[in-house]
């Protein structure tokens, strides 16, 4: 048994199976259209909003740097103010008198105006006249507070560096004085020290004057004592210091900007913002935005933290009113393209309804086609047998017919003898009827790999030349550039042997060339750019009642052929998604045309 390629297995027609409703276009992409829409403007909007929450806390980063170094700028320059003070005054020979002599009377006397004037005009709080064991002369004011020894940094510096000191110090009644101490010297001698100091609200008013953010002074509650600070904030008139000192389990206010901090400011948004975070609360209608920076004091400890606070409700409500108008722009666009996406979707779908409409009447059509093609393979089928029938029949009835003639001669060894001869002579002819059917079957295998033509053609050229016996010239025509492309070189081999053998046999004249070429050329059809590989000779041609038949299988005018060489070479083309073409002029040859499409490599 062997099968013809190209035949698949006959199967029945099926009826017209019921046909299904078309899908909801729109149903199936409307829903993930919107919801997309809806993610993209959500992640805009995110995107925007997370910018503003950056910017804003990059510029409180910024603003509370400022603010450090303008705080810091405010103690020096108002140290060296104080220094100036504290210079002019060793310069006045009453109150250097009165200094050497401790005379208190003569200090009030000619200090107190000093003193009232620099409380005036520069906000100064503080001023001592110490002795020089570190011993509290007189305190312009405090006058009846004296006596007491001095251990503060300040102090402990200026004595052991024998020059003006200042800085920050926490006092003990839980003041923080921007306090400054100068030696008093003379011939060598030191008469004792001038303290002069500042209150640090009125540093941080100057700040805030100047930056336009509320600051708060916060102490560590372990550098105070409460009953002293509680006897400190009574003298200096605050409200309630039971409560502010409850306010904060590890800190205590000491000075703010503000009448009175906002009511959220707890334990723990100040845990949030000791731990580096800026924070955004809400108060009265209020948006404030807060950060801390370290407050160290004269000796570098840090003794707090300085809170700044700043109103960022005018800025966001400029970016609500902002994020609304972009918010319903992107509304307005999203609507506009959803719009349009539906309209365009609705077309579709339209359009899907019509083709589904078009399919349901062709799908009836296409079952008379069925079944015609049914009846067209069945009649091409039985032309196939009926060729294969024919071709076998007439050498079998040989056989059998010198079969007979055999036996009835038994006796006749040489008569015998002969028969046996023919009847192996139509054996052969049937063997190799069958090995061509077989070897038309395998050309149903395919295997495409990348191939040169160059080396192609030579080979197939020798393998003709020892097989030919007619020893006709061949000419081989190549592209300057080398051809590659992916074809199986067995089937192309073949179907070119092929076509070298038809050219050999309608070839009378022994000095007439078969000619080999290889060419670009397009798909004059489909126009896909290819290549061509052509035979052609100089035989008798083709008739052109006989030219349409040529690829039929079994057809030949050949007593001795078979008729499957050229349907051999059609199919090839075939498989290859190319094709073959033939063109003849009765008496001057014929060409025969294999083309291929280029897929270079």
């Amino acid at each position: 048994m062997f099968r013809i390629a190209g035949w698949r297995t006959l199967r029945p027609v099926s009826s017209v199976s019921p046909t299904r409703q078309p899908k909801r276009v729109k149903a199936k992409f409307i829903g993930p259209f919107a919801l997309a829409l809806a993610v993209i403007m959500f992640v805009f909007a995110s995107a925007i909003y997370s910018v503003e929450i950056r910017i804003r806390d990059q510029d409180l980063a910024e603003r509370s740097a400022g603010v450090a170094k303008l705080f810091a700028f405010k103690l020096d320059k108002d140290g060296n103010l104080m220094r100036a003070v504290a210079r002019a005054m060793t310069g006045n020979l009453a109150i250097e008198e009165a200094f050497r002599n401790a005379d208190r009377n003569g200090l009030e006397l000619h200090a107190r105006a000093l003193f009232e004037t620099l409380r005036t005009d520069h906000r100064i709080t503080h001023l001592y006249f110490n002795a020089p064991d570190r011993t509290n002369l007189y305190r312009l004011h405090s006058p009846d507070e004296y006596g007491d020894p001095i251990y503060r940094v300040t102090m402990l510096q200026a004595h052991s560096r024998k020059e003006a000191v200042h800085g920050l110090e926490l006092g003990p009644l839980g003041t923080l004085t921007l306090r400054l101490v100068m030696p008093w010297q003379q011939g060598g001698r030191v008469l004792g020290y001038v303290e002069i100091g500042e209150e640090v609200k009125h540093l941080i008013d100057e700040v805030r004057g100047s930056l336009a953010v509320d600051l708060v002074v916060l102490v560590n509650k372990r550098f105070l004592a409460k009953q002293q600070w509680q006897r400190g904030q009574t003298l200096m008139q605050r409200q309630d210091p039971e409560s502010d000192w409850q306010r904060f389990s590890s800190h205590v206010t000491l000075a703010q900007t503000s009448g009175q901090l906002p009511k959220d400011f707890d334990d723990r948004l100040l845990a949030r913002l000791l731990h580096g975070s800026a924070v955004e609360l809400q108060d009265h209608g209020r948006s404030l935005h807060i950060a801390v920076v370290p407050l160290a004091d004269a000796g570098g400890h840090h003794i707090g933290e300085l809170a700044i606070l700043r109103d960022i409700t005018a800025l966001k409500t400029t970016f609500n009113n902002y994020m609304a108008g972009v918010v319903l722009l992107s509304l307005a666009v999203g609507a506009g393209v959803f719009g349009v996406f539906y309209v365009a979707l609705d077309r579709v779908e339209r359009d899907y309804q019509r083709q589904h409409d078009l399919e349901h009447q062709l799908l009836h059509l296409n079952t008379e086609h069925q079944r015609i093609l049914q009846l067209e393979k069945l009649s091409a089928l039985g032309t196939m047998v009926g060729g294969i029938a024919h071709q076998l029949n007439n050498p079998l009835v040989g056989v059998v017919n010198m079969a007979q003639l055999a036996a009835r001669e038994p006796e006749n060894p040489e008569q015998t003898h002969k028969l046996l001869g023919e009847i192996r002579s139509a054996g052969e002819d049937c063997r190799a009827f069958v090995k061509r059917m077989l070897e038309f079957s395998k050309v149903s295998c395919f295997d495409a790999k990348p191939t040169p033509l160059a080396e192609l053609i030579d080979d197939t050229v020798l393998l003709f030349r020892q097989t030919e016996n007619k020893h006709l010239p061949v000419e081989v025509r190549l592209p300057e550039t080398p051809a590659t492309l992916t074809i199986d070189p067995i089937l192309i081999r073949h179907a070119l042997f092929n076509l070298l053998v038809n050219a050999a046999q309608a070839t009378t004249d022994p000095q007439g060339a078969i000619v080999i070429s290889l060419e670009r050329e397009d798909d004059p059809v489909r126009g896909i750019p290819g290549w061509s590989l052509a035979v052609t000779d100089h035989g008798t041609g083709i008739a052109p009642d006989v030219i349409d038949k040529i690829f039929v299988p079994f057809f030949t005018t050949r007593s001795d052929g078979t008729g499957l060489g050229l349907p051999v070479v059609q199919h090839v083309a075939l498989l290859h998604d190319g094709q073959v073409t033939a063109s003849s002029e009765p008496g001057h040859g014929t060409r025969f045309a294999l083309w291929l499409p280029a897929n270079d490599t």
